[in-house]
């Protein structure tokens, strides 16, 4: 299982590696021949975006190890911390953005700094990064939630970002043709405040991941829900999860009849076990301890 999840995440990282150098190749060239400077800068940062592919695809080696004697619940981990990494990677890429756009601002607006008309096929360029980037943000979303690796969905996010980002460009770009260059400062710093939102959800959730933060509201109804559903339990009488990268962790305690044979709880209990992990994919250890339960208890479900 481990091991086909580590190639989901190669086989993308891949492709997003090859398909960020054509991209780049393209930026840069159509942009230093065509005269326009936001072209050029986003060709660099897809030169940026290789290099955090190539700690994506690392992450995958390590991230899908299987358990050891050092590591008894796995690697998981290791992937949430590689997408605190890439949220903070998206929190400078906003940070640069805004910093030049508000130069450029500044520049054009107060100093009336020439603005250079591009040719007419750089925005088509860019158009073409926001058709290939939404093509790999909608497959990496899917192979993230395959593979289970919060890294994979972290890389899905940036692609969303680089769409943003040529959203703008084609705004700067087209404003410069017709005159209006101040419009390509002015829509760089909007989304450079749209990729620090990201960023800063992206590490949020990587952290609440390492730090084993419950599952949310809607997930520990699922296991309730499941668990409810074997008319032989009296009571949920605890239940704790934590996550664990994309995964979860369950503990519950619940109560059957207190005069059933050992044998016969145990069963159920295994019943519920792998009805949890059938129904929930993402539940990838359950672990359930049960008490007696006595005629005239409270019962609390």
């Amino acid at each position: 299982m481990k091991k086909e999840e580590e190639t989901i995440i190669k086989k993308n990282t891949i492709l997003t590696i090859i398909m960020n150098t054509l991209l780049a190749i393209a930026k840069i060239i159509g942009g230093v021949l065509g005269g326009s400077a936001v072209l050029v800068a986003d060709g660099i940062q897809s030169v940026a975006d290789i290099a955090t592919n190539i700690v994506v695809f690392i992450s995958a080696i390590f991230s899908k190890k299987d358990k050891d004697k050092t590591h008894p619940y796995g690697h998981e981990k290791f992937d949430s911390m590689v997408s605190i990494f890439l949220g903070f990677a998206l929190l400078i890429t906003a940070f640069q953005l805004g910093k030049d756009a508000a130069v450029r601002f500044y520049e054009m607006v107060f100093e009336n700094a020439e603005v250079i008309k591009p040719m007419w096929y750089t925005w088509v360029i860019a158009l073409m990064t926001i058709v290939v980037k939404e093509l790999l943000f909608r497959k990496t979303t899917v192979d993230a939630k395959k593979a289970r690796s919060q890294a994979l969905m972290a890389q899905a996010w940036d692609h969303r970002s680089d769409t943003i980002v040529s959203f703008g460009s084609i705004i700067g770009i087209v404003g410069a043709i017709y005159g209006i260059g101040f419009l390509d400062p002015l829509a760089s710093m909007v989304i450079a405040l749209f990729i620090f939102r990201l960023g800063y959800k992206i590490i949020k959730t990587g952290v609440s991941q390492v730090i084993d933060e419950s599952a949310n509201d809607e997930q520990i109804s699922k296991i309730k829900e499941l668990v409810n559903e074997n008319d032989k339990v009296r009571s949920i009488d605890e239940i704790k999860t934590r996550m664990f990268g994309l995964s979860i962790y369950v503990d519950l305690e619940i109560s059957l009849d207190a005069h059933l044979s050992l044998e016969k709880a145990h069963q159920i209990s295994e019943d519920i076990h792998d009805y949890i992990e059938k129904e929930m994919p993402d539940v990838i250890h359950c672990m359930i301890h049960v008490n007696p339960h006595e005629e005239g208890q409270n019962q609390e479900n």
